[in-house]
């Protein structure tokens, strides 16, 4: 089968800098404190998920799927708004986010001056300033974009008892006040360097994107003893193959048109929340491009840890 490609050797399936991506968000969403003891199917299924199963957990995607658009982006309108930036840089960023959405690929020199010129802003700032600043956007400018479908899915493995994790290329300590409002376990993010509390516009490893989630949900897996044959994922883009196939139970929710097929073709179930003209608008590259992106763009929150 085509996702057992995903399944080879580390070292064949994510870079050195994935894996330290995937492991500091692991590590940084344990330190965080955050431990604990109207659908379409598209396919018929047995009942899920499991009750009183203490080894299975669920690991769900933000943008496009939890949330309509990009946690991303919301939150630079909050920082514009707050004069973070100028129309300049909001230019820059448009044009950055246009290319990413009608190329639907990742060219690397791009996705490098975005991170670098995104970073640019928040560096010199304090943690605790871009924290305080991101529990305001969330009520200003994202509570009100969360898909009620995919909501109501976390809820049931939480209601199953099982943990449930966000896991996103967005800075995590934005992921995690997005996860704690929601009543879910925690989040795992990309993790941006700080020392003394001060942003220093550099990132650990590289941005929670493609195979860096998958590391994480790995290291994360092994720190909580999950056995991820018993665990779910959920994502809307193709460049989340690699989380959705180290799982038993992969669902593709809200899906761009290469994981609709992807999934069609080895067997997972679809959950899609959009209707019509929204899910063609929503649904094709957008996905692509806002996530390979989001970890560097206005990653302005990160874990409360010092590097030296």
């Amino acid at each position: 089968m085509a996702a057992l490609k995903w399944l080879t050797p580390r070292r064949q399936s994510a870079t050195e800098r994935s894996v330290l991506a995937g492991e500091a968000a692991a590590e940084a969403a344990l330190d965080s404190g955050a431990r604990s003891a109207d659908a379409t199917a598209e396919s018929h299924e047995p009942p899920f998920p499991v009750a009183g199963d203490p080894r299975a957990a669920a690991f769900f995607d933000l943008d496009n799927t939890v949330m309509q658009g990009a946690a991303l982006f919301h939150f630079g309108r909050g920082l514009y708004k707050r004069k973070f930036f100028d129309k300049r840089d909001l230019l820059r960023f448009a044009w950055q986010q246009a290319y990413f959405r009608l190329a639907g690929s990742e060219d690397p020199e791009h996705m490098q001056d975005a991170r670098d010129s995104a970073l640019s802003i928040v560096k010199g700032h304090r943690v605790e300033e871009l924290m305080s600043i991101g529990e305001e956007i969330y009520d200003e400018y994202m509570a009100g974009k969360i898909w009620p479908g995919t909501r109501a899915l976390a809820q049931a493995h939480l209601d199953a008892g099982q943990r449930v994790w966000l896991v996103t290329a967005a800075p995590v300590e934005t992921a995690t006040i997005i996860a704690r409002r929601l009543g879910l376990t925690g989040a795992l993010g990309t993790v941006a360097e700080s020392v003394g509390g001060v942003y220093t516009g550099r990132l650990v490893g590289e941005p929670l994107h493609g195979p860096a989630k998958a590391e994480a949900v790995r290291a994360l897996a092994t720190a909580e003893d999950l056995d991820l044959s018993r665990c779910a994922a959920y994502s809307d883009s193709t460049n989340d193959i690699p989380m959705l196939s180290l799982v038993g139970h992969p669902y593709a929710v809200n899906p761009d048109s290469a994981l609709r097929r992807h999934a069609r073709a080895e067997g997972w179930r679809l959950r899609d929340y959009r209707t019509g003209r929204k899910a063609v608008k929503i649904g094709v590259p957008a996905a692509a491009g806002m996530g390979a992106v989001a970890g560097g763009v206005l990653a302005a929150v990160a874990v409360r840890r010092r590097y030296r």
